[in-house]
């Protein structure tokens, strides 16, 4: 019923008609979260042409990528700036894909009803920002929106343990976050076994996400550890062919 919601919002929203394949597409992606040992590839929309963005984000979903992760800076909590709700909107009004919006910013708490009016279907904030974690967790799921906590590369696994049970993804960060392009820090995969270890011995199904410097290589690292969601940016879009880039990465 929460994903009949979502769709119905962004379909009211929406000045367009939606092909069934289309519809269907949507819905392929939402019940991949039921299994969260199955590889899902995120490209980043930071590391796309943003000259023809609708053109980018049809070409990841011919190129068989599952979700379009959105990296929201604020110029706060990290040094760098990228877009608000509007943009999101934008691309959701015009694509019809499970958009998984990562909030990199101090109060994601005050922005949480317009990211999720904007069409987001995942919204992850950080243990480390400044607001009540477990609320806002709350709020993302009364929406009908899935709810993820990520951390930095330095914050120790035992801040996201006590929120691990009230989530549908964990985003471990593996690299500094608030710039693409940087290389891969293979000391984050000990949080990404961490969180494996932890939903196993609790029955728990939340997916493990990995964010930074993943190409194909660092790839099979991250899921030989326990990462079944994989964002790339350059190794997606920067690939001339998107189908082969996501393939490899897919493994």
């Amino acid at each position: 019923m929460a994903g009949q919601r979502r769709l119905s919002v962004r379909m009211g929203r929406a000045a367009r008609a939606l092909t069934a394949a289309r519809v269907a597409a949507w819905y392929t992606a939402m019940r991949k979260f039921d299994d969260p040992e199955e590889i899902i590839i995120a490209p980043s929309i930071l590391a796309a042409d943003w000259s023809r963005l609708a053109e980018e984000v049809a070409r990841a979903i011919r190129g068989g990528a599952d979700w379009l992760h959105l990296d929201v800076m604020d110029g706060h909590f990290v040094d760098n700036i990228s877009f608000g709700p509007q943009f999101v909107q934008t691309l959701t009004s015009t694509n019809d894909f499970f958009y998984d919006v990562h909030l990199m910013i101090e109060r994601p708490d005050h922005y949480l009803d317009r990211f999720i009016k904007a069409g987001a279907d995942n919204l992850t904030v950080h243990v480390e920002a400044d607001h009540d974690v477990a609320e806002s967790l709350r709020r993302i799921r009364a929406a009908g929106v899935k709810a993820g906590l990520s951390l930095r590369p330095e914050t120790d696994f035992s801040l996201v343990e006590p929120y691990l049970d009230q989530i549908d993804l964990l985003l471990v960060m593996t690299v500094v976050p608030g710039f693409g392009g940087q290389k891969f820090m293979l000391e984050t995969m000990a949080s990404v076994a961490a969180a494996k270890k932890y939903r196993e011995a609790r029955g728990l199904s939340f997916h493990i996400e990995v964010d930074g410097g993943i190409y194909a290589e660092t790839a099979v690292i991250a899921r030989d550890h326990g990462a079944n969601v994989l964002v790339a940016g350059t190794a997606a879009f920067g690939a001339p062919d998107m189908t082969a880039a996501v393939r490899a990465l897919r493994g």
